[in-house]
């Protein structure tokens, strides 16, 4: 048995990846270079989420989604981001079967709970796709999240928009 197949039968898959969110200085120009570079679609929507004050393009490569994140204030947190440490991936949302055994987990083993920086609020909370809920701590210079996506109940009772 090879390290590739080792890897898989110690894989924990109560835990998957959500998306991929990469902080750009310009979402337009971001965007050309997935478009020319990765053959990403040229219909690829760009949006704003005035909550958050960001302006996002949203695509799949495969079944992984990416975000690429420009903040529309000079205080936003993909402008301090960059600041800090250029242009590049700023967080992977990890989603979660069960995002309180997930947190209890992570603090378990001292991590800290960051702020969601468009709810004011700290731990797993309702946001427009699930609970969520972000750590102050970084894996790699990574910022990470955990979403525990809705079930369809959910989504009727947690309808949120504006992020």
């Amino acid at each position: 048995m090879d390290y590739r197949q080792r890897a898989l039968i110690n894989q924990d898959k109560s835990m998957r990846i959500k998306h991929m969110a990469f902080a750009v200085k310009s979402v337009d120009k971001a965007l050309l270079n997935f478009q020319s570079f990765l053959s990403v679609s040229s219909k690829t929507e760009k949006v704003i989420w005035e909550k958050a004050e960001t302006k996002v393009a949203i695509f799949f490569i495969n079944d992984i989604e990416f975000q690429l994140c420009e903040s529309l204030n000079k205080a936003g947190r993909f402008t301090e981001w960059i600041e800090k440490y250029g242009e590049g991936l700023h967080h992977i949302c990890y989603e979660v079967d069960d995002i309180n055994k997930v947190l209890d987990h992570a603090k378990k083993h001292n991590a800290k709970l960051r702020i969601c920086e468009a709810c004011k609020v700290y731990g797993s909370h309702p946001h427009p796709e699930g609970f969520v809920a972000f750590l102050d701590n970084e894996v790699s210079g990574t910022e990470i999240e955990f979403m525990q996506v809705y079930t369809e109940a959910e989504l009727e009772k947690h309808k949120i928009s504006g992020v």
